[in-house]
């Protein structure tokens, strides 16, 4: 937390939001009576307006991260109560400073907390994991010409970010955020936010295959401005088999080429049929690009583990709990889209 605060900060300062009813009492009280000084502060607190928090809202400023881990160890319990989440906000906020925080997007209009659910607008998340509240996920800014331009993230992270989102086509996670210092991701679902993660940082190595598709996704990337779309135009295209010592077969070419745009997911099926002497990634032994690693998935959301049942007086109950799960992950995959659409066994 206190990281993320002084990221937020430009590593110059933190600044902590708390209830003004908690005061001290939590800092200084045993373990044991901390649940009830909260539970007693919070107790009949209503807040429907901002001026009702700003009633209630403690700020404080931190200069040294000692300091803001001290403070922040001392008053842990807070967080985890129902005020948690929206005070962590609002110190983030207040850590990057409103006037950046507008700076940082590309439309200061719009909410940052989405109706009529609460969920966290992309701005918030970019601002927890790269300390600038941007609203895209590609890496650095995109020009749209006229002077206009998109925002992305243009600094490499600590933990990642991924999302079902581009798995549909709808945006494009950068390398930035795909490639944190430690192999941990926030995932973005339908619904709600989950957490991946490796034990290895071994995981994160990449292989030729995985390089050389960096290398050209890259190139590829830097023409793109259809807005994380994945097409390109044909000048922009030439560029790319410039950039990358890719030579095209006259046909494949004009096959590419016939539309007016390329697409990469077009594009790249081409190159990885293309001989390697020729810039592309036919692999004849088969064995080019294959990983085997474990994964670990956590869902915070509470489901019911049967497992993990009590018995009471009505019968068994089933436990609710988060749920945490290894994933064994083979890469290519051991199944076909198809097959794995038509949920066919593969031994």
């Amino acid at each position: 937390m206190g990281e993320i605060l002084f990221l937020c900060g430009n590593n110059k300062r933190a600044v902590i939001a708390t209830l003004s009813s908690i005061g001290d009492g939590v800092e200084e009280s045993e373990d044991s009576l901390t649940d009830v000084i909260i539970a007693q502060a919070l107790e009949g607190l209503s807040i429907e307006s901002a001026s009702d928090l700003h009633k209630v809202l403690r700020v404080e400023t931190y200069t040294t991260p000692a300091s803001a881990y001290k403070r922040l160890e001392a008053i842990i319990p807070v967080f985890q109560s129902r005020m948690g989440a929206l005070l962590f906000l609002i110190s983030a906020l207040l850590s990057r400073g409103l006037d950046c925080v507008q700076a940082d997007r590309d439309d200061p209009s719009l909410p940052l907390v989405t109706a009529p659910f609460g969920h966290a607008s992309q701005e918030i998340v970019n601002l927890l994991l790269c300390g600038q509240a941007v609203p895209n996920v590609f890496d650095g800014r995109m020009d749209l010409g006229g002077g206009m331009f998109l925002k992305g993230v243009s600094t490499n992270v600590e933990v990642g970010f991924l999302t079902l989102l581009e798995s549909l086509n709808f945006c494009k996670v950068g390398q930035n955020l795909k490639c944190p210092k430690w192999p941990i991701w926030v995932v973005g679902s339908e619904s709600h936010y989950t957490v991946l993660f490796a034990l290895d940082t071994a995981v994160q190595d990449e292989n030729e295959l995985e390089a050389r598709e960096s290398q050209i996704r890259k190139a590829f990337d830097a023409q793109d401005q259809s807005g994380g779309g994945g097409f390109i135009s044909v000048e922009g295209f030439h560029q790319v088999l410039r950039e990358t010592n890719i030579r095209l077969p006259s046909e494949k070419l004009d096959s590419l080429c016939g539309s007016g745009f390329i697409v990469w997911s077009e594009f790249w099926q081409v190159i990885l049929d293309l001989d390697k002497s020729l810039g592309g990634l036919k692999d004849s032994t088969g064995q080019m690009g294959q990983k085997i690693f474990d994964l670990y998935h956590f869902n915070g959301i509470a489901k019911s583990d049967l497992n993990g049942s009590q018995f009471s007086s009505g019968g068994e109950t089933p436990m609710q709990r988060p749920r945490l799960t290894k994933l064994r992950v083979s890469v290519p995959p051991r199944w076909t889209p198809e097959e794995f659409m038509a949920d066919v066994a593969v031994l």
